[in-house]
């Protein structure tokens, strides 16, 4: 089989119904650049929407909730043992919110191979102060260099550096909503008060800015040290500890694991955030759809057009076959065609995509409540230049094939007859 004459054949007659090529081709480009600045938008989009609530969050939260007592005094009576007790408005047990033993128990973490990374932390809520008006708010007592490394709080410090509660006494970071509540600009000096009736002035030293309002309007964040000392309590105080992993989908044996390790609550990020993974996981998925619509529609377009190439070339596959060339010649020669359509069109699809994707890129995208982010999202994966152009091969070879099959069981005789 001569591979070099096969494609001198296939050339030939492309450019003979240059027109009808040009069309199929571009129907393929177009396709092709759709798919990859949809896919690279939508995947990008999605990553922005999951960082603003999944890269905040660890994949393992140790802490100890407020739950009912389980022992009821009626359940260790005797003489309703055996029966079925039913008790309402069963007030809260009495628990602590801070970690019993959380030294030995970070020992534990740092041992533990599957952790990537873990920051303490406290949180407690507190009532800012504005003259006579208080209103409710959270304070979270951070480690700021594991927060910054872990969990991205750089990113959304609008104004003044997280160092600096590290570096300032007695210092907070606002919410931007909160600050202008209160009108308070850094340097200036607010007054808070725990949940236990103290109060302490922190000073201003930053701004921050989650982009959810609902976050911003309550959440602020002081260093550990000075949480503990606005709650009265020692150095030893943790009410959080935040665990990264190497292997995200290990969080819910983990959690389960150091549940009864080290007798605390735990929460896995799958639990907590499974609605924004459902999120992600749909916007992709109609990505994907709508992008193999267009190359399947593409592909349509490229079956018509060999097709009408057959019937008005059917004196040109007579001569072939009655020249020698076997039916699989034939064959190969519309496969051929087929593919170099899809090839070409889908080359020139994945440079028009990678231009339309970076024209996204860099338009404005400036809002109030993201202000980490500049312009529109876009990712620019190379798995999805991959499965476009196999998918562009794929879909072209399909569609030449039928024709194809009918071109090479044409009788050169009955043509050449009916001539």
């Amino acid at each position: 089989m001569n591979y070099k004459l096969i494609a001198g054949i296939a050339r030939a007659l492309l450019l003979a119904r240059w027109r009808q090529t040009l069309v199929a081709a571009i129907g393929v480009t177009f396709s092709i650049t759709m798919f990859i600045a949809m896919l690279g938008f939508m995947t990008g989009l999605n990553k922005l929407l999951d960082g603003l609530i999944l890269n905040r969050l660890p994949h393992v939260r140790l802490f100890n909730d407020v739950e009912p007592n389980k022992n009821q005094p009626i359940n260790t009576a005797k003489e309703y043992k055996h029966f079925h007790n039913f008790i309402q408005s069963v007030k809260s047990a009495q628990s602590r919110s801070e970690i019993h033993n959380s030294a030995t128990i970070i020992q534990a973490i740092k041992a533990d191979n599957r952790v990537l990374g873990f920051v303490p932390k406290i949180k407690t809520q507190v009532f800012y102060n504005d003259g006579s008006i208080d209103f409710s708010g959270l304070i979270d007592g951070i480690d700021v260099a594991g927060e910054s490394k872990w969990y991205h709080f750089n990113d959304y410090i609008t104004a003044g550096r997280a160092t600096d509660l590290n570096n300032v006494s007695n210092s907070i970071i606002l919410g931007k909503a909160i600050a202008q509540k209160l009108l308070a600009d850094i340097g200036d000096v607010v007054q808070v008060t725990s949940s236990k009736g103290d109060r302490m002035s922190l000073k201003v030293v930053g701004f921050f800015q989650s982009g959810i309002l609902d976050i911003d309007k309550v959440q602020s964040y002081t260093s550990i040290a000075t949480a503990q000392k606005l709650l009265g309590k020692t150095n030893s105080y943790i009410t959080d500890i935040q665990i990264n992993l190497k292997d995200i989908t290990q969080a819910p044996a983990v959690a389960k694991e150091y549940v009864a390790l080290f007798d605390t609550d735990a929460e896995d990020i799958q639990t907590a955030n499974s609605q924004f993974e459902t999120g992600s996981s749909v916007r992709t998925l109609i990505s994907y759809v709508v992008g193999i619509t267009l190359l399947i529609v593409a592909g349509f377009g490229i079956y018509n057009i060999l097709n009408m190439m057959i019937y008005e070339k059917m004196d040109t596959i007579a001569i072939l076959k009655a020249t020698g060339f076997s039916g699989k010649d034939v064959n190969l020669v519309f496969i051929t065609i087929a593919l170099s359509i899809g090839l070409f069109g889908g080359l020139a699809g994945l440079f028009f995509g990678y231009l339309l994707s970076v024209g996204v890129d860099n338009i404005p995208f400036n809002m109030s409540g993201l202000p980490a982010v500049k312009t529109y999202p876009v990712n620019y994966n190379p798995v999805y230049y991959f499965i476009a152009i196999a998918f562009s091969l794929f879909t072209t070879y399909l569609a030449g094939l039928f024709p194809a099959r009918r071109a090479s069981k044409v009788d050169p005789v009955i043509i050449i007859r009916g001539k």
